[in-house]
């Protein structure tokens, strides 16, 4: 009597690939039920759909998928922080690489119609060569990305972010500060390099909803253009301004930083813009920077860097399709190095990566506070993408995967003479 091979279960799938214990309990819709069964957290793969998603695009792009879809079910953790997963996937879980022959017998139990990708979920943007193909203007490509990120809901920013609507790195005393106060440090910490003073022109490049134009011209009494390519936030900072009574000081314009015609600023603040820019052009956005400095001025470019320059520029997928279409990030190296040639001088770099992870933290818990909220007013869909990636992104740079570096740098004159003190002038 013959019988026949046993179809492989997503438990077979896990177990050629991870060795030692699972750091979670895993259950399926074929029978599977790994690790310990009294976990606290589940990872439920629900239907064969989820496990086509998980097969077609290994890792965070296919189990963002099935996530997306419901097809891939956590329990355990809240939607809007689901660190914990993280946390056991990247450091508890122990991974091998399967041999050929192991992966190829699997596969063929399978069949070949496992590997071969439902419809990717409606809010996923297309792949990166496609998006080329359809927008060869590249100010055009910008601002549809810039949108499909920061045009989301000013509300949604609103509960997420809080008071302070910065969407940025803060800086935080002690791990007890609150965000708002630590925010707040950031602004004043970015003001203090730029070494602000009354009667200053300073230029806010990707300025998101205004807080450091506003701060600038609150607390140190330079008038400030800010732009950026979001009508969103144009449209909230404007308002906010006008609430401030900042009116007279501040000038939020929706447009593409490239587009300022005007120049002779005593100092730059670049806060979160750089991401956006892409690394091959680093070179013409420094350059574009340094021509509107006057001699003696100072730039602050704010941004996230990889950790060092053996990883890509490009984000990883789950990241490119859903977050940040066509954001880049490299070394901090290449940062400093692009911003050199462009004709700064660079005066002091400094490492605020712990402080993102902090950030990060804060920004999961304000979203599981007003996770009905948000829900309601975004969709489903965008909170748990938002979850996802806050997290994971706190993860990245507990781990070092990720930093964020605060470049200052001064346009020297022709002569090399600068104003630059002997020490630094600022607060560290």
């Amino acid at each position: 009597m013959s019988t026949a091979a046993r179809t492989p279960r997503v438990g077979d799938l896990v177990m050629v690939v991870t060795e030692g214990p699972l750091p979670f309990r895993l259950t399926a819709f074929d029978g599977t039920d790994l690790g310990p069964p009294d976990s606290d957290l589940v990872v439920h793969v629900a239907s064969e759909e989820g496990l086509r998603y998980i097969l077609s695009a290994p890792g965070d792009l296919g189990l963002a998928r099935a996530y997306l879809t419901d097809n891939l079910v956590l329990r355990g953790v809240h939607e809007g922080d689901p660190y914990e997963i993280f946390r056991r996937l990247k450091r508890d879980l122990r991974t091998r690489r399967p041999a050929p022959s192991e992966l190829a017998a699997l596969l063929r139990g399978l069949g070949p119609r496992m590997v071969v990708p439902p419809p990717a979920p409606p809010m996923e943007a297309l792949p990166r060569w496609r998006r080329a193909v359809r927008s060869i203007d590249p100010r055009r490509r910008a601002a549809a990305s810039i949108s499909s990120h920061y045009d989301v809901s000013n509300a949604f920013y609103e509960k997420v972010l809080g008071p302070s609507m910065a969407y940025t790195c803060a800086v935080f005393d002690t791990p007890e500060t609150s965000l708002e106060q630590a925010q707040e440090r950031k602004f004043a910490l970015v003001a203090d390099k730029l070494a602000l003073r009354p009667g200053q022109r300073l230029l806010d490049v990707g300025c998101g909803w205004g807080g450091m134009a506003m701060h600038a011209a609150r607390e140190h009494g330079v008038s400030v253009l800010a732009v950026t390519l979001s009508r969103e936030q144009a449209a909230w900072g404007r308002e906010a301004v006008e609430r401030a009574g900042l009116s007279g000081q501040v000038e939020i314009r929706h447009a593409d930083y490239r587009d300022v015609a005007e120049g002779d600023f005593d100092a730059i603040s670049s806060i979160g813009l750089t991401e956006h820019v892409g690394v091959r052009s680093y070179g013409s956005y420094f350059a574009f920077l340094h021509d509107r400095l006057r001699d003696g001025g100072r730039l602050l470019n704010h941004c996230i860097t990889r950790a060092d320059g053996r990883a890509g520029f490009r984000p990883e997928p789950f990241t490119d399709r859903y977050v940040f279409p066509d954001g880049e990030l490299a070394a901090p190296g290449r940062v400093v190095s692009e911003c050199h040639d462009a004709g700064f001088e660079v005066q002091h770099d400094e490492n605020l990566r712990m402080h993102y992870a902090l950030t990060l933290q804060h920004w999961c818990q304000n979203l599981v506070d007003a996770w009905d909220f948000c829900v309601e007013d975004a969709g489903l869909a965008t909170a748990r993408i938002w979850g996802l990636y806050m997290a994971g992104s706190r993860m990245a740079f507990e781990a070092n995967w990720l930093q964020l570096h605060q470049v200052l740098a001064t346009k020297v004159g022709a002569d090399g003479a600068t104003t630059y003190p002997l020490r630094p002038d600022w607060r560290p």
